[in-house]
């Protein structure tokens, strides 16, 4: 290359060995910074937040996540065992029934003349609720009387000519086939009498029919006829009379608890229904079973069970949707705990069981009889044991639990003395690594004063 370029050969060649020559250097300076930061977080951070530091990582991995951060024992609410009594209830879905629905209809056709009742009213058997008019059926009563009347005097006069035919008959003066035709006469006119008086009976039936009574205790509906229209015979209803007072609720059961319900009926025992309304929440009425049904719907698997209620005071109406709760049986001194603390997992049916040491045990349990609020357990607890009713959801087996609350928390029965504030406190534990409000932790003093020491 030329000696007058501005471009040195040699300078091109050493650049990069004095670019490589400075990298120890920096190395050297990166090293002695973090020994220096080493040694400062060992000499001015306090041992206090080392020591809880340390144990909150510590409680993190024995209890698994306490949150985002592992930021202790998990807060949760206990229940104790409790023994008591459960009722074993069965609850279907229901109608309630009247024993006795009647349409009202006319049995003769004619003019609606007067109306006996009002509407709404509670009327008895045989109480008078509408007139028919009845004078046509007055007058061919009558003239059904007159050819009775008639009829009977051929009939009496036939019976004198086959009387007669008879002592002639004796004395060879007339032919058997005279008197024998004559019998015969007198059987025919006997028919047409008879036939007269069944169409007066008929007449008279027709005239009681225009009067028109209630045929069952009940209640009575809106009218559907206003007086004075023509009625048809058995096509025209004229009002409906309902039966209120005993009613009946007809509600459904799986036919997987029959063979219970009739076991009961079988052994004689009065089994008690209470009604709730559409949102079962108020009761409505209280009676008892009546009687079941004599075969199962096929289609959906559940049987009919009749329940009677007196109805006192009209809360039941008819064709009313009510939810209805047969009391079978009740269940004796059995463990009782609350349904929120009875869990579904791969152990099957469990709870977590509170330690003494303020830990949790997966304990599986078999349950009974429920009533949505209360389980019965049939096995797997102990009247006394204390187990998680809150809380459940971040909980696993062996884990550390902080129980807020009094403690401990009943579940039936009468209820337990609770804790003051103060000795509940007490009691309550103390995780470490935690300080009460107000409270400095360990080493923040000496962190101060070193920090003084250093500034001039």
């Amino acid at each position: 290359m030329n000696e007058l370029s501005p471009i040195r050969t040699d300078d091109a060649v050493e650049s990069p060995r004095r670019r490589r020559g400075r990298g120890p250097l920096w190395l050297l300076v990166l090293l002695a910074l973090a020994a220096g930061g080493y040694w400062a977080y060992r000499t001015y951070l306090p041992d206090g937040f080392r020591k809880a530091e340390t144990q909150q990582a510590g409680t993190g991995r024995r209890g698994g996540r306490r949150g985002a951060g592992g930021e202790g024992p998990q807060a949760v609410g206990i229940a104790t065992v409790q023994k008591g009594d459960m009722p074993v209830v069965l609850s279907g879905l229901g109608t309630v029934t009247p024993l006795a629905t009647v349409t009202i209809r006319s049995q003769v056709s004619g003019y609606l003349t007067q109306i006996g009742f009002r509407e709404g009213q509670t009327v008895k058997a045989g109480d008078f609720l509408a007139q028919i008019d009845v004078r046509p059926y007055e007058a061919l009563l009558a003239q059904y009387q007159g050819q009775l009347l008639r009829d009977q005097a051929l009939l009496q006069n036939a019976r004198l000519d086959l009387a007669r035919y008879q002592t002639l008959n004796r004395q060879d003066s007339i032919s058997k086939q005279n008197v024998d035709t004559q019998a015969a006469t007198v059987k025919q006119y006997e028919g047409v009498v008879a036939s007269d008086q069944a169409q007066i009976d008929q007449q008279k039936l027709n005239i009681s029919y225009g009067r028109i009574t209630a045929p069952v205790e009940g209640r009575v509906g809106l009218r559907q006829i206003d007086q004075g229209n023509y009625v048809t015979a058995a096509s025209t209803g004229i009002v409906v009379v309902t039966q209120l007072h005993p009613i009946s609720v007809i509600f459904t059961l799986p036919e997987t608890v029959l063979s219970r319900v009739m076991d009961r009926l079988r052994a004689g025992a009065t089994l008690p229904v209470r009604v709730f309304d559409r949102s079962d929440t108020t009761e409505i009425a209280k009676g008892n079973l009546d009687t079941v049904d004599n075969q199962i719907d096929v289609t959906t698997g559940t049987v009919k069970l009749r329940a009677l209620f007196p109805n006192k005071d009209d809360r039941l109406f008819p064709n009313q949707f009510v939810n209805a709760r047969l009391d079978v049986d009740t269940v004796r001194d059995a463990a009782l705990v609350p349904a929120a603390a009875v869990l579904r997992g791969t152990p099957g049916t469990y709870v977590y069981l509170l330690t003494g040491e303020d830990k949790v045990a997966v304990r599986p349990i078999e349950i009974g009889e429920s009533d949505g609020v209360r389980t019965v357990v049939t096995k797997g607890l102990a009247v006394g044991d204390r187990v998680v009713v809150d809380g459940t959801d971040r909980l696993k087996d062996g884990a550390q639990v902080r129980v807020t609350g009094g403690r401990p928390e009943t579940t039936a029965g009468p209820e337990a003395a609770k804790p003051t504030e103060g000795e509940g406190a007490a009691a309550q534990p103390k995780p470490e690594g935690q300080r009460q409000e107000g409270q400095r932790p360990e080493g923040e003093r000496p962190h101060r004063r070193r920090q003084q020491s250093q500034n001039p």
